[in-house]
């Protein structure tokens, strides 16, 4: 049986204690450069950067010394490109979509305000069973984006974000229906 990868040696790439101390010295040019707020994405751009370094070690084998300055270079490229990928898709965090608020807006009608706190219960209560993609764009929706905005809020097509909507809209109508909640 033949092996399934070639050992590092085979593929001109560095023998594995070197590996290991480059490994090590992108870690400690990426934490140079990467700003605190990207500290949980630090091993990814440690890897993006590995993979920049063995290109090049596989394009040129000849060059055996990589300097410390070129180290960095190549950690703030892969910095500067995540903070693009960031920008280009507009990431938000989970928690952010997924809530809405937790009481409603106050009136000064007693009844009024118990009853708007009954159905914002139930409709929390319906979102929460709801499968995650469709509870994400119902959410979205209901707090005032529209399907495109929502699309690229969640990296979706329009199409997509669309059906999930509209689908999830309805098994929400439904829900709140057994509930006892009805337009």
């Amino acid at each position: 049986m033949e092996p399934r990868h070639r050992p590092a040696q085979a593929m001109g790439a560095l023998p594995a204690g070197e590996l290991e101390q480059l490994r090590k010295d992108l870690a400690r040019a990426v934490a140079r450069v990467c700003p605190s707020r990207l500290a949980d994405r630090r091993d990814d751009l440690v890897q993006t950067a590995m993979m920049r370094v063995m290109e090049l070690q596989r394009r040129d084998p000849d060059r055996s010394r990589l300097s410390s300055a070129y180290l960095y270079r190549v950690a703030y490229t892969a910095l500067v490109d995540e903070l693009r990928n960031v920008s280009r898709r507009r990431e938000v965090d989970l928690s952010e979509v997924e809530s809405l608020p937790e009481q409603p807006v106050a009136s000064s009608d007693p009844e009024k305000a118990a009853g708007g706190a009954q159905i914002a219960q139930a409709v929390r209560d319906c979102l929460r069973k709801l499968v995650q993609d469709r509870r994400l764009a119902v959410t979205l929706y209901l707090q005032g984006h529209s399907v495109p905005e929502a699309a690229r809020l969640l990296g979706w097509d329009d199409k997509r974000t669309e059906n999930l909507i509209y689908r999830g809209l309805s098994a929400l109508r439904l829900c709140l229906a057994t509930k006892g909640f009805e337009p």
